[in-house]
């Protein structure tokens, strides 16, 4: 299939009160408005392959660049293609949801993932520290580099006061994140997670939003959900 094929495919799965909820959330047009799960036959169809994927990223239509990272080939993409797509992420949902889980299981993510947390700008900073969630959780954690993890976990814990909204919900996740998939730094997280307490934050719009990793921590010890870990980390 090449790319116009996939916009009219994509296009039919369009749903109204779906494209609606997005718009809701602070997507923006062009957008069909596709359920994730609808896209699985499609995913089934193509399997991995990274220069439609490319091409459905350049579009700016929000449902073809998150079948973009559906479809993606992480093994295989390079660093100058993963900054092109942070460059166009303009919505949490793909910086955190699509670019971050595809640099995840990209042997590059460690030095991509770093150099995007030290960014100035507010998404990539975002997606930097949730490529470490979503790397903490599918990966043994005998695969992890558990220092840098540990320094990262301080790093959050000295600088989320001073960040912007999304950053600060990516910090308070990634803390969450080891807390609840990174075994050997549990302790340390709930240390840290306890010490922060309550995080009050402040969206653009002037809504005042709770974080709370602790709970987050506690919520998955009462489940016995210490150490889960994903099988897939995508569609």
């Amino acid at each position: 299939m090449d790319v116009i094929e996939v916009m009219d495919e994509l296009e039919q799965l369009g749903k109204e009160r779906i494209k609606k909820r997005y718009l809701k959330e602070g997507d923006k047009e062009p957008l069909y408005g596709v359920a994730t799960g609808d896209m699985k036959p499609l995913k089934k169809m193509i399997k991995k392959n990274q220069m439609l994927a490319n091409e459905l990223y350049s579009t700016g239509n929000y449902d073809a660049m998150y079948f973009a990272g559906v479809i993606a080939d992480p093994k295989i993409m390079t660093r100058n293609e993963f900054e092109q797509w942070i460059n166009h992420a303009y919505f949490y949902m793909i910086s955190d949801y699509v670019v971050a889980v595809t640099l995840s299981e990209s042997p590059l993510v460690y030095d991509i993932a770093d150099d995007w947390i030290n960014s100035e700008d507010e998404l990539t900073q975002s997606a930097g520290w949730h490529a470490y969630c979503w790397l903490i959780g599918h990966k043994k954690d005998d695969l992890l580099d558990i220092d840098r993890l540990k320094s990262l976990l301080y790093k959050a814990s000295d600088n989320i006061h001073d960040q912007l909204y999304r950053v600060q919900v990516a910090m308070s996740y990634f803390i969450s994140c080891v807390g609840i998939s990174c075994e050997p730094l549990h302790e340390l997280a709930v240390r840290i997670a306890t010490e922060l307490g309550e995080i009050h934050v402040t969206k653009s719009s002037g809504e005042e939003v709770i974080l709370n990793p602790l709970a987050s921590i506690e919520k998955a010890k009462e489940k016995n959900r210490i150490g889960f870990k994903r099988r897939y980390v995508r569609c």
